[in-house]
């Protein structure tokens, strides 16, 4: 009797990983895995894509999330609200990020762009997670002041969103964790890698003015220490010699780490498609690029924790002629992609 017992418990557990078995291979024939691949002029991602690897459902659902309003408390702001895609995924013509409300935020909206290789998010670091970094405009009571909870709940009045989110996921469920790795399964592949520059290290057809090769060795003498790779980031934090803005002062990355060695110290932004994300700066105090050169040039300003690269033998700031800032922006135009920019995939119509 007993072993008749044991030898139904075996065969039960059997029937029942054989259904696992087939569910999860049905899911994985109905949700396929998209491909993401490594530029190769690119470095590997610092964030681990197998963790929350884009699906196609996956991806379709984050996408769909990212240009939803009632991701904010009264129904206004998405996510697409300040991270155009016309415009790198910024907010373009903005100084600060706005939410509801009309209200304004204290610092300019990064591009949304090659975030699988990014190690940490927000001009401060806040986050260090390509899932977890929504938490922080969506709980931001100057942008979408909302809740995850509060949003799975909008969410799961609506069937269609339940569908999709039974396509998505292996558990099915409308909640906060799934929301995060929907959004962060779009934001993986939203991967810039094919402007006129990247073809032409890449022997892929692009060709360079001879201005624009001058900009790109002037580029490498004076700009790259910090705009590394091709990423264009060493993705530091570092005091880049603006003046507080009196109105806000900001502390940068002191804001997050508590140390007073991190005043003023923001992140060093990727220059890829830097021709469409004016304003610039962490405040958007800068309209153009000449005026962000003419800065370094002439405008930085001395403090306890300036970047050593921009107070060499008693000289602040990057030595260039106006030549040679012509030049660098004529090299910094070759890093559009059109490419990215204007591709239907990242884009949503309601």
């Amino acid at each position: 009797m007993k072993n008749n017992f044991i030898k139904t418990l075996i065969l039960c557990s059997l029937l029942v990983s054989l259904c696992s078995c087939s569910n999860e291979e049905e899911y994985v024939a109905i949700n396929k895995r998209l491909s993401f691949a490594v530029p190769s002029n690119f470095p590997q991602p610092a964030q681990d894509i197998e963790y929350n690897y884009p699906t196609e459902k996956g991806f379709e659902l984050g996408r769909k999330l990212f240009y939803d309003g009632r991701l904010s408390a009264d129904g206004t702001i998405s996510c697409s609200f300040c991270h155009e895609q016309g415009y790198a995924f910024t907010h373009h013509g903005h100084d600060f990020s706005h939410g509801i409300n009309n209200q304004e935020g204290t610092r300019n909206a990064p591009a949304v762009q090659n975030m699988a290789f990014q190690s940490q998010y927000f001009y401060d670091g806040a986050s260090n997670s390509l899932e977890m970094l929504s938490i922080v405009p969506i709980h931001n009571p100057k942008e979408m002041d909302e809740t995850l909870e509060g949003i799975a709940l909008k969410l799961q009045q609506d069937q269609g969103y339940v569908s999709l989110f039974e396509a998505a996921f292996t558990d099915g469920q409308v909640s906060s964790g799934n929301i995060l790795k929907a959004l962060g399964q779009f934001m993986t592949m939203m991967v810039s890698a094919n402007s006129r520059y990247d073809k032409y290290v890449r022997n892929e057809g692009g060709q360079l003015t001879a201005q624009e090769l001058a900009g790109r060795n002037l580029f490498s003498q004076k700009c790259a220490t910090c705009h590394a790779t091709d990423l264009f980031t060493d993705s530091a934090f570092r005091n880049n010699g603006l003046t507080p803005n009196a109105n806000l002062d900001d502390l940068g990355r002191e804001i997050v780490t508590g140390f007073a060695t991190d005043r003023y110290k923001f992140k060093v932004p990727s220059l890829r498609n830097v021709e469409k994300t004016a304003p610039y700066m962490h405040d958007g105090r800068f309209g153009s690029l000449e005026s962000v050169l003419n800065f370094y040039a002439t405008g930085v300003h001395d403090s306890e924790t300036l970047d050593p690269v921009l107070k060499q033998n008693s000289t602040l700031g990057i030595a260039m002629t106006a030549e040679e800032r012509a030049a660098i922006i004529a090299f910094l135009k070759t890093l559009t992609d059109e490419e990215f920019i204007e591709n239907p995939l990242f884009y949503y119509q309601t």
